[in-house]
């Protein structure tokens, strides 16, 4: 996730990155936004979210409040 100040973004999302390749997933509801991941990656990438996306939620919150996010667990 990223906060630009002064910029606040309308939908809650975060960025995945995979090689070259970035993907932009909104939280609520969980898609893919934009941009584009290897399948198996975006099945890991999807699959992460929704086991995290209260935490997800919580980080959009935090950053819109000029607020650091917290770490999230990786999936292992």
């Amino acid at each position: 996730m990223f906060v630009e100040p002064g910029t606040p973004h309308h939908k809650s999302h975060f960025h995945a990155y995979y090689q070259d390749d970035v993907a932009i997933y909104s939280i609520e509801p969980l898609e893919l936004i934009a941009g584009h991941l290897p399948r198996r990656q975006q099945r890991f990438v999807e699959a992460w979210a929704e086991l995290h996306q209260y935490e997800l939620m919580e980080n959009w919150e935090r950053l819109q409040q000029g607020e650091l996010p917290i770490k999230i667990e990786p999936l292992k």
